[in-house]
């Protein structure tokens, strides 16, 4: 089973990320040891045909440095080449994050090789019974080498649920991306985003007098007034979504993924819209 993560990013954008768990990740592993087994074995029998008269002692010597080289190699190269992803993660669509969402580098694939081979499954790790331990007591799935090196591992594909609540309302495009939303708080913008998820579930009365006080901090966070006649929620999906949709813009690239292109050119707006007495938007759904 898979649990949605609310990651914030350095410049405070949420993420919804969905928190890969230990059976997608035990079938990932499995995937990755075939892998390293398959070239330890190429690369004992290339040592047993260019050195067959080597003595005892120095085959075995190199022989664990073979072992050791694979199984901490393997990990730390296909992680830092593809920004998380060993072989058995991309074929289960996994991939491993910094805890702020973003992608790793080297340092962060090393620890988790190291803490792999030291502490989780091989040398004191009973064959991955510390992992399996220590990930069934994290919230998250996180193992040893998760924590020592501040990442955590994701499904890639966010649920379309998880998305409903924070598109953008429609005209809001162009005023929302005036907007400067490097101020804004990371526990207020949790706040809203759990705000427009529980928003049906909500008595009325406090439905409005919640999402009016989010929508005021909100407002004096970004530095700009709550435009006349705008509800609390349309304000609040407005500007989450453009936040969503600067964060898809900044990460893509390092994915490896084209930066989603929005629907309409950004223009210039002198005043922020103001809703007619009808009101076109709806609630979140």
């Amino acid at each position: 089973m898979q649990e949605e993560s609310d990651l914030v990013t350095g410049e405070a954008v949420v993420l919804d990320l969905r928190v890969a768990k230990l059976a997608s990740r035990g079938v990932a592993m499995l995937l990755d040891v075939l892998v390293q087994g398959a070239l330890l074995l190429i690369a004992v029998l290339v040592l047993v045909f260019a050195m067959p008269s080597a003595d005892s002692s120095l085959t075995v010597a190199l022989l664990l440095t073979l072992f050791v080289l694979i199984v901490i190699g393997y990990p730390v190269l296909f992680e830092t080449l593809s920004r998380g992803r060993s072989l058995g993660k991309l074929a289960l669509g996994l991939r491993v994050v910094r805890l702020d969402g973003g992608p790793i580098r080297f340092r962060h694939a090393l620890t988790r090789a190291l803490a792999g081979f030291f502490v989780d499954f091989w040398a004191l790790g009973f064959l991955g019974a510390v992992a399996v331990i220590v990930s069934l007591a994290s919230s998250d799935g996180r193992r040893v080498g998760d924590f020592l090196a501040g990442t955590l591992v994701i499904r890639e594909r966010v649920p379309h649920s998880a998305q409903a609540y924070v598109v953008m309302p429609p005209g809001l495009e162009a005023w929302a991306s005036q907007l400067d939303l490097s101020r804004l708080p990371d526990d207020l913008a949790l706040a809203s985003r759990q705000f427009l998820g529980r928003y049906h579930e909500l008595r009325p009365e406090a439905a409005a007098s919640l999402g009016q006080g989010l929508a005021y901090q909100v407002a004096n966070a970004v530095g700009v007034a709550l435009p006349y006649g705008m509800p609390p929620w349309t304000f609040l999906q407005a500007v989450l979504a453009e936040r969503r949709n600067r964060d898809q813009a900044r990460f893509a690239p390092a994915y490896g993924r084209p930066a989603p292109q929005p629907a309409h050119a950004p223009q210039p707006v002198p005043e922020p819209p103001r809703a007619e007495p009808e009101n076109p938007f709806t609630p979140p759904s």
